[in-house]
């Protein structure tokens, strides 16, 4: 009886999983049902994967194909590879009052195309400055009332408009050169996204999971489009992109949709968690999607890392890598960093990894607990990671270890920016220029 048991066991085995020589994983195929049918891939990793490192002694070299500015407004989030080579030894401070949910929404830094850098402090007040930190203009368009309640902004650029959406469902736009007000409106819920600019087009998210596409001359709304279940209010600043003549975005239960930008009419949607996730969607953090390789890449803090397909929203394949910072593209691998410090570097085209490698080695074991990567951006030679302690970690490209750990503050701090070779990071009453 028991020779059965074992032959039939070995026979199931044998039959729907094979070994992938290349990862040490093993791999499964299936198919995925919907109307557009691919096949979904699921790698499945060892059981302890991260309590250990993997294949430490790939080495990996980047091509020269750099940029002057890590841009967090594009419409990919793709930051790619950015030129920084500096000391880090100086830091020089543009301060401002201090933002008291900092931690909370994680506001981040606009970098414009003029080279100027973009930020508020906690009463509304919008400061652009140039990067020897001399102040271009200074903009306010709140209330007395208004200000108390110390409003959130969430930004976008082009050459003439500043775009900003904030946490109280005001939505303006600013004169970007001389900071004039243009117009604004108000809107019957607050915002928690991104900005997105397409032509003559905008687009932002509410914390009732509705998309809205509004008029970047007058603010009057074009349409909009409510994901199912949006009555589940947004916990998280949700992320969307620009492919072509589509916005894609997610939602809080983790559904990914597609939508067409003249018509406003749905193309796609891929829910990517069960049901179960209504019960527990507070705690569901997805990163923020990037668009490369005609594929929409993103993870989450539930131990899962998509890529779908651009056009059909397919899932091609799902890795399990827990992290919810924005992913990295370059030459064909995906960088990303896990809750735990484990610098990972996938194979974009099947999900396989290529290397992994613990970057929190440098990080006393006592203090290891309650740290956290925040973000971080990725240069020729290093990749640079910010921590909630305040610290930024920097790595070897090469070898993948962490060569230095570098105090910038005693407090949770933004992932770095990249300008014209210095560095620039936020904390909660600050923006640090490092060279």
């Amino acid at each position: 009886m028991n020779k059965t048991i074992t032959f039939l066991l070995i026979f199931f085995f044998s039959t729907n999983c094979s070994l992938n020589n290349t990862t040490g994983f093993w791999s499964k195929s299936e198919k995925l049902k919907t109307e557009n049918t691919l096949i979904e891939k699921e790698i499945f990793q060892e059981s302890k994967i991260y309590e250990k490192e993997f294949n430490t002694n790939q080495k990996i070299k980047l091509k020269n194909n750099f940029k002057n500015k890590s841009f967090i407004n594009n419409l990919s989030n793709n930051n790619g590879v950015v030129n920084f080579k500096g000391s880090l030894k100086k830091v020089s401070k543009y301060k401002f009052s201090k933002i008291t949910q900092f931690d909370y929404f994680q506001p981040e830094l606009l970098l414009t195309n003029r080279n100027s850098l973009i930020f508020f402090e906690n009463k509304g007040s919008i400061f652009n400055f140039n990067e020897n930190s001399k102040l271009i203009w200074k903009k306010n368009i709140y209330s007395k009332s208004e200000k108390k309640l110390k409003p959130i902004l969430y930004f976008t650029s082009n050459e003439k408009y500043l775009i900003v959406a904030d946490n109280i469902a005001k939505y303006y736009a600013i004169n970007i050169n001389n900071g004039e007000l243009i117009w604004y409106k108000n809107n019957t819920s607050p915002f928690n996204s991104q900005v997105k600019i397409f032509k003559d087009k905008f687009f932002v998210i509410d914390f009732d999971n509705i998309l809205r596409c509004y008029s970047i001359k007058n603010g009057e709304e074009i349409w909009n489009i409510k994901t199912e279940k949006s009555f589940i209010k947004s916990q998280q600043k949700l992320s969307l992109i620009v492919s072509d003549n589509r916005i894609i975005f997610i939602n809080t239960l983790g559904d990914v949709s597609a939508i067409d930008i003249s018509s406003g009419n749905l193309l796609w949607q891929t829910p990517t968690q069960s049901s179960a996730i209504y019960e527990n969607s507070f705690s569901l953090k997805n990163s923020d999607l990037i668009y490369a390789n005609n594929s929409i890449y993103f993870s989450n803090n539930k131990n899962q890392f998509f890529a779908l397909d651009e056009r059909t929203g397919v899932i091609k394949w799902k890795q399990t890598i827990n992290s919810n910072l924005r992913p990295t593209f370059v030459d064909g691998l995906l960088f990303t960093v896990t809750i735990e410090g484990y610098l990972v570097l996938i194979d974009a085209r099947n999900g396989n990894i290529v290397r992994m490698t613990n970057i929190f080695d440098v990080i006393k074991n006592f203090k290891k607990k309650n740290v956290k990567p925040v973000g971080f951006i990725v240069t020729k030679d290093n990749i640079y990671l910010s921590l909630n302690n305040g610290k930024l970690i920097i790595v070897n490209i090469t070898t993948g270890k962490s060569t230095d750990v570098i105090k910038i503050d005693s407090e949770k701090i933004s992932r770095p920016y990249v300008l014209n070779n210095s560095m620039y990071i936020v904390r909660n009453n600050a923006v640090l220029k490092l060279n």
